[in-house]
């Protein structure tokens, strides 16, 4: 197997592991310190999977069927589950969850659509820094819950806390639809021009 297509299955498989591990103490009543000191690194090694398997496939000239494929589904798998967990855990906000999955869930559409036609649209600024907010957003998340979990702050301040979190999701979320407009639009003018050829 290709290295590249290596992290892209590896992140398929860190996801539900991701989520296991997230609710394995709640459904238990584990100490839920010990699985964030393992759920938090795995985090981080996930979001790094996503730049290893790009990286890889241009450094080495792996680009493939399979990477063209998959990648794109193995980050909205990871997201949308980190994602899931929190918006379960009240860290993020449904409505805003709905936006960024019906977000991720017509862009995989719109890029089926574009691959029946032979388009090749290039990836823009705008969904790079969806992308960072995702993860900021995310990370922020996982701060919350440590100082949760370790140390005995106020509720004011914790509130504090998840409100900021609420607008980083509400950042990412405006990101989101506009990476897709922007995407959307690149599909549009593609279709055009080939259709002018």
């Amino acid at each position: 197997m290709r290295l590249s297509n290596f992290f892209t299955v590896l992140r398929l498989i860190l996801a539900p592991l991701f989520f296991i591990l997230y609710f394995l103490p709640v459904q238990f009543g584990l100490d839920r310190r010990f699985f964030l000191v393992v759920i938090i690194p795995l985090f981080v090694f996930m979001e790094l999977t996503d730049f290893f398997d790009g990286y890889y496939a241009r450094k080495r000239n792996q680009v493939s069927n399979f990477g063209k494929l998959f990648d794109p589904f193995a980050d909205v798998l990871a997201n949308l589950t980190v994602m899931f967990c929190f918006t379960l855990d009240g860290f993020l906000p449904s409505l805003l969850f709905l936006i960024i999955l019906y977000r991720e869930l017509s862009i995989m559409f719109l890029r089926m659509l574009a691959r029946g036609e032979g388009i090749t649209i290039a990836a823009k600024m705008g969904g790079k820094l969806k992308t960072v907010s995702y993860i900021v957003a995310s990370g922020f998340s996982l701060f919350i819950l440590i100082l949760i979990a370790f140390f005995s702050l106020p509720e004011s301040i914790v509130r504090y806390f998840i409100i900021v979190n609420y607008c980083l999701y509400g950042l990412a979320s405006v990101l989101s639809v506009l990476s897709f407009l922007s995407y959307y639009n690149g599909y549009k003018k593609a279709l055009k021009h080939q259709a002018e050829l």
